[in-house]
Parts: structure tokens; sequence; C-alpha cells
């Protein structure tokens, strides 16, 4: 039995495009232990859902070598279905099915499984067994879509951005789902948007960008090789033309600086050094300061100074600017013989 539930090697995805060819995916490599929660982090366009679509079966590389659970796409596709479980980013069910009634007919899809009341129950939704899918609120709609990923008792989930939309409750009950399969040894691979979800489940994190991994570690890991512990971040008033950035990288302690859109943001070792020196500079420019927080450097900070721009921020400006038309998706959250 093998040790990684995902092996990929130089994995690579072209599309034509209008004057030379799109490659989405651009010599990718990538390992996924068995029993890990693994993040898959990156903007729209840098070949993230596209990779995840190659995992799952539902697109064929241009070239590269793709494992899922020690077997390939090619000649193993029924034996990985009947392994595997996806959650995608938008699914939708008839209305008029219950959510019994749902997870009855996708449990019919796999030789082996969980019985559909265990699934309900393990994503809280024991009292909507009976209920329609149309009186299901967004919420429970998702916790619906994970719950049929689940029901094929997968050894591997493919969750992508199943909290995005959500109110923070009902994120953080999706939480204790993924928590809780990975205190059962499943593995998880997570796409998401939010960087403190990424922080909080994933044991590792894999960052994409223009095709390839520009970052791997755990979240820890990778916010140590960012240098400094704290973030400074501020914002200036008067109508003089805005400060170059540079000027306050001769601070102490101060590790990197950066412009934001609505003002500044320090990367610094020591706070109570960097502060009141940025204060003093800020008065012998005559300069007022309009806003001044500080906080612990996160996984955003990390994706920023590699990528140079925030992951949300990306994907808005990104908007329609996707890596390639999107296929309907309608009811297939799970990942059972297609």
């Amino acid at each position: 039995m093998t040790d990684r539930a995902i092996r990929v090697q130089n994995l690579r995805k072209q599309y034509p495009g209008r004057d030379k060819p799109v490659d989405a995916v651009n010599g990718l490599d990538l390992d996924v232990a068995v029993g890990e929660c693994f993040g898959l982090l990156g903007p729209n366009g840098a070949g993230k859902t596209t990779t995840v679509e190659i995992l799952e079966g539902l697109n064929e590389p241009t070239s590269g070598e793709v494992e899922v659970l020690g077997r390939n796409w090619r000649q193993h596709a029924t034996e990985i279905r009947e392994r595997i479980g996806v959650t995608l980013q938008e699914t939708r069910f008839p209305e008029k099915q219950t959510v019994l009634e749902v997870l009855s007919l996708f449990r019919s899809f796999y030789r082996h499984g969980l019985e559909p009341a265990e699934v309900i129950a393990r994503v809280s939704l024991d009292a909507k067994a009976n209920s329609y899918v149309e009186q299901l609120s967004g919420g429970q709609q998702q916790r619906l879509a994970v719950a049929v990923s689940l029901v094929g008792d997968p050894e591997l989930l493919f969750l992508d951005e199943p909290t995005t939309g959500l109110d923070p409750q009902s994120r953080r009950q999706l939480w204790d789902v993924i928590r809780d399969l990975h205190n059962r040894g499943r593995t998880t691979v997570l796409t998401t948007h939010y960087m403190d979800e990424a922080e909080r489940l994933c044991d590792r994190v894999a960052i994409v960008d223009h095709g390839k991994v520009i970052a791997l570690g755990s979240p820890a890991e990778l916010i140590a090789r960012l240098g400094g512990e704290h973030i400074v971040e501020f914002a200036v008033g008067g109508d003089a033309p805005a400060l170059d950035a540079a000027v306050f990288g001769a601070i102490p302690s101060v590790l990197d600086a950066r412009a934001e859109a609505d003002g500044y943001a320090l990367t610094v070792g020591e706070p109570h050094l960097a502060i009141p020196a940025l204060l003093d500079l800020l008065e012998v420019e005559n300069r007022p300061l309009a806003r001044l927080t500080t906080r612990q450097v996160s996984l955003e900070d990390v994706f920023v100074a590699l990528t140079g721009r925030h992951l949300r921020e990306a994907d808005e400006s990104n908007g329609a600017a996707r890596e390639k038309p999107k296929r309907g998706r309608r009811g297939r959250a799970g990942a059972g013989r297609g």
C-alpha cells in the first residue's frame, strides 16, 4: 500500500488560444500523503482548478504523470471513482427530493459505503432528513453536497471551495466535518479562498501561480519563511502625494514594506522598535497618521509576498479571465460510477 494518496510529476495542461496556446498548468509537481489535509491555494487562472479537475478525473492532462491512490485514470477509472469523493464549487440537486432520497440515490452508486442516516448525522442534517432540497438554506445545501461526497466512505476527498458564500456558523460546521475526516485518517484536498481556513485545517499547503507550485509546506513553515512575526498596517492622511513604500524599509526591524490599496503594510520583527520609528518618520514627512493596527503574520501575508497580490483581490481582477469555460456540473457532487 502506497503512503502517497496523490503523486503528480511534470503535469501540463494546454488550451487553444486566439494567438497562441494557453498553459493552464505548466510543469506542476505535487505529492499528498495519506491521511493529511492538503490545501491548494491560488487565484483563478493560476492552474489550481485545472489541476484539481485532472486529479478528480474530470479533465485530461496534456502530459505528465498523475497517480491517485496508487492508480491512474487511464487504466483504473472505475476503481478510483469508488474510492474518492468530490464536492464541487457549485452543486444542484432536484428540488423535490428529500435529503434522505438524495443520499440514498448516491449511495446506490457504490458497492460499499455508509448508511445515509449515518452521513446525515455527520453533517448535522438530522432535523432535515425528510425536508425537500428547496427547503434547505444555502449552508444546509452545501452540507448536503459534502454528505453526498462522503456516502461512498471515500479514502480521498476533494473539497473545492466548500465554504464560499456561507455564513460563519455554516463555515465552522463544515470545518468540524473536515476535522472529523482527518481524525478518521482520511485524506482531504481542500481548495479555498479563505486563508484562515487553510491555516486552521491544513497540514500542508501548496501555493500555485502561473501553473506551478511556488511554495509548499505547513502553514507555520511558510509563515516562518517570511521572516517577521508581526504586520503593522497603517494609513496616512493629508492631500500630499503618496509616499513610496521603500522609504519605510529603513525603519528599524522592518523586513518588508509594501503599499496596499488603502495604506501600507510593514512586516516587522519587533513592533516596539518599528512603531515609534514609523511615527517619527511620518512627523518628519508632515504626514498625519490616519490609522494603525498590528497583527500576527498570516498565510495571506505569505501569499502577498510571493505573488504581489492578495488572493481574493486577484480573483476579482481576473473576473472573466477564468482558466477555461466551466462545464455544467449539475448533481455531480459524488464521484460515483459515472
